[in-house]
């Protein structure tokens, strides 16, 4: 067998017209034919090595067969400390050389531009986009259509001048076309139907998604599967699929678990649907089949609404789901498939980018288009698997035929499961109901409505499973009557059906005498409406060592039990007591101070809060800092069957990164004195800095401000023009630096005496600190009169000071 193998010289391949963003698959136009196709490729020289096992070609989930038309993720790899500069990825049917086009199977996908490409000469295979070291690539492998046989995935590696291959191996991976599980399923879709007749079918959700299989982050408060909505429909209705778009009521069900809006959008679709598919939400999300059945609903199909479609939330998620797509449960034979069964992964709606079970809400803008999720989508994910293994199935859907109508034409005969599936059909309730209507049960009559003895009413319900033709009505699914309240009734509380005892609780005292007791719950009211009057608990008196020992303890009485964990059904309570004095033998007391036992509330359809799941929690009540957010819940029970106490809102803190914070700065000092005594000079002011920013705030502005000032103009020599006077200036301040560095104190007199008449001056004083180590502080300096001459005038010998900026640098 020969291979597509790269050449050595990768670089000298012209870079690639690739398609700015998204997933591309290979187009067959790319390049000519000339010399064989791919030939110059097949006759690629190099050193070549076989069963080197640091390189490894996987495709994720490691199936043996693939599924037609379905897309893998292909990744190849090295493992530390390997690289490889270069590669060449193909797939050819088996047996085939892969000098013809028809020898390639299936299409890859490119994921990323900048590490992969087609290869100009040989369209079907990817290569790298430019030769560096890598460890890793990924791209997308779409399967051929059914009946293309097997296929071999081969990829090479170049690493210096050594080329890597296997025909079997770690860079070799075999797959063959995955067989129909019971061979009565037709591809999807089956455009045209050719069936006669309908038939009747039950769909049963089992949920797998539980802490013992998916332990990662799983959510253990408020795990569950939203309402199952679906429906049977014709090819001209799409429900939802892969590499489409989600509606309006597919995102309501995937983001808030809600299937209102999308059985809106189902019944607007006329005749393109022929039953509504619902089945109840399940809160926890897992529960042994012993204590709650798998939920199912019954649909029917035809020749033109022969497919199938729903979905349920994965509760909580960002809007992660399952479900089927397009199911067609039309036979190549012209019949009715018999069985379907399906394992779930979940998969994404597109509308959100959480990666967490609880990730905030985050809306994916543009919208995405839906895709299964993978085990490598995200470090945090809690599928996530680094070496990208198949994800564990969360459900299984099983499919049934329960029943055919009609005359039928599949052209296989019938066999033995077949008949009974007809013979084996459900029994009718004597009623007016239409036969296309498919209710379940009624529930049992709920307490009346009336706390009195007056007239009130009790309800009892039942679920509409499917209508199987929409012109038909059916009639409601709640029935109420009139009943009387408590007190009314002649007949004994005896009628009243009750649970067992629950064992006795534990003694209130650990030593000495005290109490204990038992509950029971009522079962069943009273058909007529009233209220039970048997006891639901007992107490009687209990006695624990009699002669209390001196490492006996003294404990308080228990405190009153907890509410009961659940609202309906199986629960959980607890109490506590306190130690009021430990053993006189300074032992440690060995008294229980808390129970926990298990609660029994009565049965879940007899309560009469009926509430939808919690929404999501709201924004936080502010951008930054400390907050609240909320979330609520709707009541969906009627009134009739009394006040509901749940709560509707939840309110909890919130906390969001700290809130910035703007530079504070104190007011602007008075401004200075002019800095010179005659002349052009400069006065200052400044201002402080209270509070530096933090947290993103605006920075401080500025600390120091300069103006110009003249006092008055400074005497020069008589009798010169201009040109001499600054002249004359210019050298006397060059004498002045001069005299100011060597500190000659005679000199600064001079100076002094010179610039103040009639008086003797001290000498500057030397700088002061800079009040501030940056952001902009101050100095200052003084001179003070010496000597006051008799001529001198007053104002002319007092003290001076000097100001100036210092440390202006910002912090």
């Amino acid at each position: 067998k020969q291979a597509c193998f790269p050449p050595l010289s990768l670089t000298r391949f012209s870079p690639p017209l690739l398609a700015s963003t998204g997933a591309r698959a290979a187009p067959s136009e790319r390049a000519g034919k000339s010399d064989g196709y791919c030939g110059r490729i097949l006759r690629a020289q190099g050193t070549r090595k076989e069963g080197y096992n640091e390189f490894r070609l996987r495709v994720e989930g490691d199936p043996e067969n693939y599924q037609p038309g379905s897309t893998y993720r292909v990744t190849l790899y090295a493992s530390s400390p390997a690289y490889f500069r270069g590669f060449t990825l193909i797939a050819l049917r088996e047996g085939r050389e892969g000098d013809k086009e028809e020898d390639y199977a299936g299409n890859f996908q490119i994921i990323d531009e900048e590490d992969t490409q087609f290869m100009i000469n040989c369209p079907p295979a990817v290569t790298e986009s430019t030769p560096r070291r890598r460890t890793r690539i990924q791209v997308f492998w779409t399967a051929p259509p059914s009946a293309s046989g097997c296929v071999t995935l081969k990829a090479s590696i170049v690493q210096k001048r050594i080329i890597y291959f296997q025909d079997e191996g770690s860079l070799t991976k075999r797959m063959c076309e995955k067989e129909s599980l019971y061979g009565e399923t037709t591809e999807k879709p089956l455009l045209d139907c050719c069936a006669c007749g309908t038939a009747k079918y039950r769909v049963t959700f089992h949920g797998n998604w539980s802490e013992k299989v998916h332990p990662k982050d799983y959510p253990r408060r408020a795990n569950h599967w939203s309402a199952i909505i679906g429906a049977s429909h014709s090819k001209n209705y799409v429900l939802w699929e892969y590499g489409g778009y989600a509606s309006e009521g597919i995102k309501k069900v995937a983001e808030l678990g809600s299937p209102v809006s999308m059985e809106e959008e189902i019944r607007q679709k006329g005749d393109d649907v022929l039953t509504v598919i619902k089945m109840k939400a399940q809160w926890p999300a897992w529960q042994p089949l012993n204590v709650r059945a798998a939920p199912s609903a019954e649909f029917s199909v035809d020749r033109t609404r022969h497919l199938m479609s729903f979905l349920t939330m994965l509760g909580p998620s960002p809007d992660w789901n399952v479900g089927l797509s397009a199911e067609d449960l039309c036979t190549k034979e012209c019949g009715w498939a018999q069985r379907v069964v399906q394992d779930m992964i979940p998969w994404d709606a597109g509308t959100d980018n959480g990666v967490t079970y609880e990730s905030p809400n985050k809306p994916t803008v543009p919208q995405e288009k839906i895709r299964p999720l993978t085990s490598l989508d995200h470090p945090q994910s809690p599928f996530y698997d680094p070496e990208g293994g198949a994800i564990t199935p969360v459900a299984r859907v099983v499919v049934e035929r329960i029943a055919r109508k009609g005359e039928q034409c599949n052209v296989v005969p019938d066999n033995v499961d077949d008949i009974v599936a007809d013979i084996a059909q459900e029994e009718k309730e004597e009623d007016d109901t239409p036969e296309t209507c498919i209710y379940s049960n009624w529930s049992p009559w709920s307490a009346c409505s009336s706390a009195t003895c007056d007239k009130g009413k009790r309800m009892r319900q039942r679920m509409l499973k499917a209508q199987l033709d929409l012109s038909v009505p059916c009639p409601h699914t709640q029935d109420f009557e009139p009943c009387m309240g408590p007190g009314c009734s002649d007949e004994e509380g005896s009628t009243c059906t009750m649970s067992e005892w629950i064992t006795w609780s534990p003694c209130s005292m650990s030593c000495g005498m005290g109490l204990r007791s038992r509950e029971r719950y009522v079962k069943q009211f009273p058909d007529d409406g009233s209220v039970c009057t048997l006891p639901t608990e007992e107490n009687e008196k209990c006695t624990v060592n009699e002669e209390c020992t001196p490492n006996s303890c003294l404990v308080t009485e228990w405190g009153e039990w907890d509410s009961c964990s659940a609202t309906c059904g199986l629960g959980m309570k607890r109490r506590e007591r306190m130690v009021k004095m430990p053993p006189p033998d300074g032992s440690i007391c060995g008294a229980e101070v808390l129970e926990v036992e298990k609660c029994m509330m009565p049965e879940c359809h007899t309560i009469p809060c009926m509430l939808s799941p919690w929404s999501d929690w709201s924004d936080c009540s502010v951008t930054c800092g400390k907050g609240m957010r909320t979330r609520q819940r709707m009541l969906k029970s009627p009134v009739e069957l009394g006040e509901c106490t749940e709560d509707l809102e939840q309110v909890e803190k919130c906390m969001l990164p700290e809130c910035p914070t703007d530079c504070m700065v104190s007011e602007w000092t008075e401004w200075s004195e002019c800095n010179k005594s005659c002349g052009k000079g400069h006065m200052i002011r400044t201002r402080m800095v209270k509070l530096e920013p933090q947290f993103g705030g605006d920075s401080c502005p500025e600390t120091v401000q300069r103006k110009k000032c003249k006092i008055r103009k400074c005497n020069r020599g008589g009798g010169q023009g201009q040109v001499n006077s600054d002249e004359k200036k210019r050298r006397k301040e060059a004498r002045e630096k001069r005299r100011s560095k060597q500190g000659g104190r005679q000199g600064e007199e001079t100076t002094s005496t010179a610039e103040h008449p009639g008086c003797k001056m001290r000498p500057w004083s030397s700088w002061t600190d800079c009040t501030k180590l940056c952001g902009g502080g101050i100095q200052e300096r003084l001179m003070t009169a010496k000597r006051r001459l008799k001529s001198a005038q007053l104002p002319s010998c007092k003290d001076r000071k000097e100001i100036r900026a210092c440390n202006v640098h910002p912090c």
